[in-house]
């Protein structure tokens, strides 16, 4: 018998958490903190587990949602197992120390109890790692059964991976978060040869009509000319960014271009902990496979956003800046520049990903030249002076490529997690149209789903 649980992550993008019992071995599938949420409210909910057999954490990849709340669980469950691959492993070494100052200030304490530096220190060194396609055995002394476990690279960041379970007949293949297509850095996702019985996927951009997202080099074309369009004019250009994945992802492509002289060389602004992780993007160049093996990010010319005196300096001279977050969450480099920017006529706000539309970051991206927006409660209305732009650089598989797996991979049933309700409805209900037969389920957070 398998049983399937979430304790987040169903029908919202966030605090990604689901439990599998694969015949008395439990098996945690990644382990995410809600970017959007605070205090105990952003935690998957743990206490489900509790009369429940837990042996195994895997973690598909190292960003918030799917990995932040690692040590919570830990505290809770001290005696799980933890396996991520090498990069992940890196990656979370930095992430979650990174986190702690971030959760301190968010929250308060005395309800809150935030993990320390020892702790992650600690979590860390018990973490053990598989390399890309490196089977490995997971069992319990619960249970007489064997699971066989294997990462496949799923194209999204460093690191990322799909799960692959196998239970005597059963197969079972997690997507995580998956791009089926190559970006500058990262190839596109690897998939399993064999036929899946259950196919755990997400539906990120179930609601996103694809014929607006343009291959990535056509879109690095528009970004480029559009880039030259503000920098020929004087002004400069504030691109947000997630400092795990789409930092790496645009300062090789900005880098690329300038050296094809597709875009005029000027000064690029990066800061903070993106540039730690450039150089495990560098140290794993070769043993993930990336597109430009030659390229080093951490010798591409950067300035540094810290060793600013002050941000208006940046309007002095036409320059490019790739600033965290990469929804303008409030308090964050990117939401403190764009609150300048916005009123700078000769400047521009390139978006080239994902928006939470409950963050400043999506009010800023629908905005125009002459609106009047309020990015947070307690901040003024500020004329858009600025130009806004968005472009589609996406780490996610198309909607339709989605469905393409599901025609590859063949599954009986279908669980769709990791996507608001509109994306899961459209997800679901083209796979039943195109695969009458199926068992598709829209998973819910807390409710349990069981199979033979």
């Amino acid at each position: 018998m398998i049983q399937f649980l979430p304790l987040g992550g169903a029908g919202e993008i966030g605090a990604n958490c689901y439990y599998l019992n694969i015949n008395d071995i439990g098996v945690i599938l990644d382990c995410g903190m809600h970017p959007q949420k605070t205090g105990l409210d952003s935690l998957p909910k743990f206490d489900l587990l509790e009369d429940k057999p837990t042996d195994y954490v895997l973690i598909s990849h190292a960003h918030q949602d799917h990995l932040n709340a690692l040590p919570f669980l830990i505290k809770k469950f001290p005696h799980l197992k933890i396996i991520t691959t090498p990069q992940t492993r890196a990656v979370a070494e930095l992430t979650l120390h990174n986190a702690i100052s971030i959760l301190k200030r968010q929250v308060d304490e005395s309800e809150f109890e935030i993990y320390s530096r020892d702790e992650v220190d600690l979590l860390i060194k018990s973490i053990n790692y598989k390399s890309y396609n490196e089977k490995f055995t997971l069992d319990s002394l619960n249970s007489s059964a064997k699971v066989e476990a294997e990462f496949l690279n799923a194209g999204h960041i460093i690191g990322s991976a799909g799960i692959l379970l196998t239970f005597k007949d059963k197969r079972i293949f997690f997507t995580g978060d998956i791009n089926l297509s190559s970006q500058t850095l990262l190839p596109g996702a690897n998939l399993p040869s064999e036929k899946i019985d259950i196919l755990i996927t997400e539906a990120t951009y179930g609601t996103t009509d694809s014929s607006i997202i343009n291959e990535w080099e056509k879109e690095v074309d528009r970004f480029s000319s559009s880039i030259n369009k503000v920098i020929n004019n004087g002004g400069s250009v504030l691109i947000p960014v997630f400092a795990l994945g789409k930092l790496q992802e645009m300062l090789a492509t900005i880098w690329l271009q300038m050296q094809r002289n597709k875009i005029t060389r000027v000064d690029i602004y990066t800061g903070g902990i993106g540039n730690k992780i450039n150089r495990i993007y560098d140290y794993n160049r070769y043993v993930v496979n990336l597109n430009q093996k030659e390229l080093l990010l951490y010798e591409i010319p950067q300035k540094g956003l810290n060793e600013l005196k002050d941000f208006d300096d940046l309007f002095k001279i036409p320059s490019i800046i790739l600033a965290s977050s990469g929804m303008m969450v409030e308090s964050t480099y990117s939401f403190m520049l764009a609150k300048r920017w916005l009123h700078n006529k000769d400047s521009a706000i390139f978006t080239v990903g994902y928006m939470d539309p409950s963050t400043p970051g999506s009010i800023i991206e629908s905005a125009r030249k002459g609106d009047k927006i309020q990015l947070t409660k307690k901040d003024r209305k500020i004329e858009v002076n600025c130009e806004v732009k968005n472009f589609r650089f996406s780490a996610h598989s198309k909607r339709e490529e989605l469905v393409l797996l599901v025609n590859k991979l063949k599954p009986n049933t279908v669980i769709l997690v990791h996507g608001d309700k509109e994306a899961i409805d459209w997800m679901g209900a083209t796979i039943l149209k195109q695969h009458p037969g199926k068992k598709v389920y829209a998973a819910e957070n807390f409710r349990e789903i069981i199979f033979d």
